[in-house]
């Protein structure tokens, strides 16, 4: 547990470190526990729930009796003090979400892809689309910290720019951040998905259970997130999680590295759908990317019904990602993976036991103990959530960093 610090100089770091406590207590939290968990004066804690208070981030809600003496007070969060947006690129549709600070999803949207070779165009379409929710929403728009996009990698953080995004070619180069902040008047963000799904996760994280995890993202494409020590994993470019050519199965369809079965080719939806006679047809690679997910709902009635080839597809699929999962695991040793994302979304249902059964049975384990398995918090738009958590986690978590003193 981090605790505060009575110097002045930190107020900002205690203000963030206390708001985090009380968001995370689902019932609140009285000044006599914050003060234990914290180790703050009870001035400081004054003062700091004092500007919490006045900010409107937090308010007084309701009593509660512990023995003897005067009721303690409930401090409690509130979500609709501030907002964020997220947006997240995908190759069949964009999603864009308005989350609380609760993280709670307040509006939801979908944007047809970019296919435009104009980025001009690409930036406009898209910002007309995040000032569409905000109308929608109804909300204050001086409560709204900023946007957050998820993409693809690899991305340039530092230029806030897309380098060359597999299956999303018309974004290929463009400078998303700079020009989208400028169009819609809001501070932009611009993340890797996969990192921005753990970001989300480990922002709904109450009990503090994910700190070390690894973090699926099950969409049009595959990848981790992780963390460790609830702090995401993002690498030196910011480009971390990249699994698609972990080789899990050598029997399996060939990727365009030259391997077979590297895991992003075999766990592909397109793969699956052909697999269970769902999708039919040479594969044409020139093609745009189509939305799955009418497809993917078919393949899981079929197997809830017993057909026995899209069965037979789903124990395939749960033996491959278990197998890419303990690889990782293996080396990271953190115990807990998350699954989450949109093709998850569809197939949890009749993959989840599968999959838990094979992290158990595999025999490529080398840590004392299987993975657990949970399903994400963020629900089938993983990315999109997690993009407009990047803007709450950027303003109000508290990191030791901050209290560095840097020239």
């Amino acid at each position: 547990m981090r605790t505060g610090s009575n110097l002045p100089a930190v107020g900002t770091y205690n203000q963030t470190l206390v708001l985090d406590l009380i968001r995370r207590a689902p019932e609140g939290l009285s000044r006599v526990e914050l003060a234990t968990q914290t180790g703050l004066s009870a001035q400081t804690l004054s003062n700091v729930t004092r500007r919490l208070t006045e900010d409107g981030l937090i308010a007084e809600g309701g009593k509660v009796i512990s023995g003897p003496g005067k009721p303690r007070t409930l401090l409690r969060l509130r979500p609709h003090a501030r907002f964020a947006i997220g947006v997240h690129l995908d190759p069949a549709v964009d999603a864009i979400v308005v989350v609380d600070m609760a993280g709670a999803v307040v509006a939801h949207a979908e944007h047809p892809p970019g296919r435009s070779r104009d980025a001009g165009r690409l930036i406009a379409s898209m910002g007309d689309a995040v000032l569409d929710i905000i109308d929608r929403s109804g909300i204050d728009r001086t409560r709204i910290l900023g946007v957050g996009v998820a993409a693809p990698g690899p991305i340039d953080a530092g230029a806030g720019r897309l380098i060359d995004p597999p299956l999303l070619p018309a974004w290929h180069g463009v400078a998303l951040r700079d020009d989208l902040a400028k169009t819609i008047g809001l501070p932009v963000v611009l993340e890797k998905d996969v990192t921005a799904a753990a970001v989300g996760e480990l922002w709904l994280d109450r009990g503090y259970d994910v700190g070390d995890a690894i973090f699926l993202y099950y969409g049009a494409g595959i990848g981790v997130g992780i963390a460790i020590g609830s702090v995401p994993v993002r690498g030196v470019t910011a480009n971390a999680g990249d699994i698609a050519h972990l080789n899990v199965d050598p029997e399996g369809p060939r990727c365009e590295c030259g391997m077979a079965g590297c895991l992003g080719t075999t766990l592909e939806p397109d793969t699956l759908l052909r697999e269970a006679g769902v999708r039919t047809g040479p594969p044409d690679p020139d093609a745009l990317p189509i939305d799955p997910r009418p497809e993917l709902d078919i393949l899981r009635g079929l197997a809830e019904d017993g057909d026995e080839r899209a069965l037979a597809v789903i124990e395939t699929t749960a033996r491959r990602l278990a197998r890419g999962l303990v690889q990782l695991d293996n080396m990271l040793d953190v115990g807990v993976v998350v699954v989450g994302g949109p093709v998850w979304a569809r197939l949890s249902q009749v993959l989840r036991e599968p999959l838990r059964r094979c992290l158990v049975s595999d025999t490529a384990v080398r840590t004392l103990h299987p993975l657990r398995l949970r399903d994400s918090r963020l629900g089938a738009d993983a990315a999109a959530v997690g993009a407009a958590c990047l803007l709450l986690d950027g303003a109000f978590t508290a990191r030791p960093s901050d209290l560095l003193i840097t020239q």
